[in-house]
């Protein structure tokens, strides 16, 4: 299971890639990374991004149910992973108590920070219904794709 893990992840990076290469528009790039995580995952009800707007990270583009429009930075998975700068995952979120529950089936989530000079410019959330869905291959492999993205629009602001 782990090397097809690891695998799974290698072939996403490497998708990601290509989908990045010569497209400069961070919210078209966001999309397709959002679309390429939902579907090359299994067990996901929800991945997306939440941009940093001030105070608050307000949703950006997604695959899954609707979802919540403005998170206060320190404020459930997503807003305290931008606070501490760094990934949280939650093998379950009842037992997190400052989880905000946008979609009561969720129950395990991984957040990654995407961090551009020093400064948390958003998150990437992956919701699935599943407990202890993440570990730390997930986590691994989604911390890399998310540098791949922020290298991409580092180098290429768009």
């Amino acid at each position: 299971m782990t090397a097809s893990k690891l695998g799974l992840y290698r072939d996403l990076a490497a998708q990601l890639a290509a989908l990045l290469a010569g497209e400069t528009d961070r919210l078209a790039n966001a999309a397709n990374m959002a679309a390429l995580i939902y579907h090359g995952l299994t067990d996901l009800d929800w991945a997306g991004f939440y941009f940093r707007q001030g105070a608050d990270l307000v949703l950006g583009p997604f695959q899954g149910k609707p979802a919540c429009v403005r998170i206060p930075l320190g404020k459930g998975v997503c807003g305290i992973a931008a606070a501490r700068v760094g990934t949280v995952l939650v093998p379950d979120v009842h037992d997190f108590p400052a989880h905000i529950a946008c979609d009561p089936a969720s129950r395990s989530e991984l957040v990654v920070p995407l961090i551009e000079t020093g400064e948390v410019s958003g998150v990437l959330d992956l919701d699935s219904p599943v407990v202890g869905r993440f570990d730390e291959i997930d986590q691994a492999g989604c911390e890399r794709l998310v540098a791949l993205f922020v290298d991409h629009h580092h180098r290429d602001p768009g």
